[in-house]
């Protein structure tokens, strides 16, 4: 079977994607139920079905998919083989691509799709899953973290709704990469859409199955995540398999309060309480948000310092210098998440499940010894207990400019009520003088955020100033 190159590029949500279609030969379906669409259950049996094209990642090898007469499971005519590459190979970093038809198929009468692979030693293949069209790609499902070994086994992915895929393109699509700097190729046969009763007690989750509460205002938007299903497989084992939002149905308890919109964005309307909920496939999914909006957004004061008198990491009054990131991830201890969110053009930065969290402005290092104040607008939504602290610490990190080395040193200060109050704006006009055990204030790299009993804040206008 050749491969028609097409010098054309496609653009999907996640990756670009250089077209190499596989053009597949039909195979009898007179016995399957006339339907809107084919619903031919075959992706690669013996061979493509009828429609079928392949399309690899950008970045990944163009030519890592190949059809194999030799490697089949069950002597059959052909598999599909896939060569991941070598760490540092120059025609690409990974093994990647998708398969999807020219014309949608209704797959709403199966619950599965299954395969069989084998790889050339023990891996662990990163992702493979379905949905993936080329376009919107609205139903994607996907397995992570797929063991193979030198023998022939199994896989099923579950569908985690049926109903939904009555018009999909979006058969097939996988990613690996080199394990432990070194190549090796996997095979992949049988691969077709199954109806399987012994896929049973399906579970859904958003939000990682909790029940949040938060504090909002009009005007505010946020992401429902934390999108998790598992099934029950014929093994008896669970299997987790990661979803899109296009999947569930979400829903609001007052959505003149907060509404939320198909793909799960929250909006919040108005004063009052509302608890967003989801169902999938008519399955109640755990987790909640409870919406407690107080209305119309407060904003921080506007900083009034003359621009030539400040040094600015976060705010819209100012222009802001490089900075690494507002929200460093430090493994394992950190619990700190973003729910960033903008009103009428003022963006907030969001702290939630907060313990601590650093901002990073290392390239280049800010050169304050010119300034003589450090100043933050914070907000606390929720109660601030008597025992609450938060500390606030600033990393130089020397004459090398390198965290860790052997000149940095910081310093921290601890506010505690009645200095912290909950529902309305802080602001802290730190000297700069109060942080003693700066060595100095040439090379700072740093502003680390640290609470206790305090589990999430709001916070705007960062800079230094003189």
């Amino acid at each position: 079977m050749k491969a028609k190159i097409i010098s054309k590029y496609f653009l999907p949500a996640v990756a670009s994607i250089a077209i190499f279609f596989f053009m597949g030969c039909e195979r009898d379906i007179a016995e399957l139920e006339t339907a809107t669409y084919s619903a031919n259950p075959d992706v690669f049996i013996d061979g493509f079905s009828g429609g079928l094209e392949y399309a690899a990642f950008g970045g990944s090898v163009p030519t890592a998919f190949n059809v194999d007469n030799e490697t089949t499971y069950n002597n059959s005519a052909a598999s599909m083989r896939i060569e991941v590459p070598d760490a540092g190979d120059p025609n690409g970093a990974y093994a990647g691509g998708v398969y999807f038809t020219s014309s949608p198929r209704d797959l709403s009468g199966f619950t599965a799709l299954s395969f069989w692979a084998k790889a050339s030693k023990a891996a662990t293949i990163d992702l493979v899953g379905f949905g993936n069209d080329l376009g919107e790609s609205r139903y994607q499902a996907t397995i992570s973290g797929v063991n193979v070994n030198t023998n022939w086994k199994k896989y099923i992915i579950p569908i985690p709704d049926p109903s939904k895929l009555t018009a999909e393109r979006g058969m097939f699509f996988y990613s690996e990469g080199p394990e432990d700097g070194k190549g090796y190729t996997f095979w992949i046969d049988e691969l077709k859409w199954e109806n399987l009763g012994t896929i049973a007690h399906p579970k859904f989750a958003i939000l990682n199955g909790e029940d949040l509460s938060e504090t909002s205002f009009s005007g505010v938007t946020r992401q429902i995540d934390g999108l998790q299903s598992i099934f029950n497989m014929p093994t008896g084992l669970n299997q987790a398999v990661n979803i899109t939002s296009a999947y569930t149905e979400f829903s609001s308890s007052d959505p003149s309060v907060a509404s939320v919109d198909e793909t799960g964005n929250v909006s919040v309307m108005a004063e009052g309480t509302a608890v967003i909920t989801a169902t999938i496939g008519g399955v109640e999914a755990d987790g909640s948000l409870t919406v407690n909006s107080r209305g119309d957004f407060q904003h921080a004061p506007t900083p009034t310092h003359a621009p030539e008198d400040v040094i600015s990491i976060y705010t819209e009054a100012y222009p802001n210098i490089q900075v690494n990131y507002y929200n460093g991830y430090w493994e394992p201890w950190q619990t700190t998440l973003s729910e960033d969110f903008e009103v009428d053009g003022d963006f907030i930065l969001n702290y939630t499940n907060f313990n601590f969290v650093g901002i990073e402005f290392s390239d280049p290092t800010v050169n304050a010894t010119q300034m003589t104040h450090f100043h933050i607008n914070i907000y606390l939504p929720n109660p601030v207990p008597a025992g609450a602290r938060f500390q606030i610490e600033l990393v130089d990190f020397g004459a090398d400019g390198v965290f860790g080395g052997t000149d940095n040193s910081s310093h921290r200060l601890t506010f505690t009520p009645p200095t912290l109050v909950s529902q309305q704006w802080i602001t802290l006009e730190i000297p700069l003088a109060s942080f003693t055990g700066l060595a100095s204030r040439a090379h700072l790299g740093q502003i680390i955020f640290e609470g206790t009993s305090i589990t999430n804040f709001y916070a705007d206008n960062i800079y230094f100033f003189k």
